[in-house]
């Protein structure tokens, strides 16, 4: 994988539960994380005393989080709906020279902050709620 722009890693969201993503507008800054649980099978038998792991037992789990500034379009709209009416829409996160992840996420966190000699910024953060797809570019 080669040097990626930042700007290139890109969250999208399902504007209106028909497929069309958009990119939330504003993000300067965007990370993505996966985490995987492990479930713990070792016994007085194991080899050395090494821990053994269930291999796929565990719970999956992704987050998004960004921050950018405030633009007031229609994605910054649908991010505000989406965490108010407690929706799970489908995202898509878009990581350059690796792949596109799919899946429904739900807003955990909202914030706007500003000062009086600066922009209005805000920032997001959302966890997996269901199975994600994987589809490499």
């Amino acid at each position: 994988m080669a040097v990626q722009n930042g700007k290139d890693l890109l969250v999208k969201v399902d504007m209106a539960d028909d497929g069309q993503f958009q990119t939330l507008a504003g993000l300067r800054a965007t990370r993505v994380s996966f985490n995987a649980e492990t479930v713990d099978v070792t016994s007085l038998e194991s080899t050395g005393g090494w821990r053994e792991l269930l291999g796929g037992a565990g719970v999956r789990s992704a987050s998004i989080s960004g921050a950018g500034v405030f633009r007031d379009a229609g994605s910054d709209e649908r991010a505000r709906q989406i965490f108010f009416d407690g929706e799970v829409p489908d995202f898509q996160v878009v990581i350059p020279d690796f792949g596109i992840v799919e899946g429904p996420f739900q807003v955990t966190g909202l914030e706007y902050a500003g000062s009086h000699d600066g922009e209005a910024t805000y920032e997001m953060s959302m966890a997996s709620a269901g199975a994600l797809t994987f589809t490499a570019i």
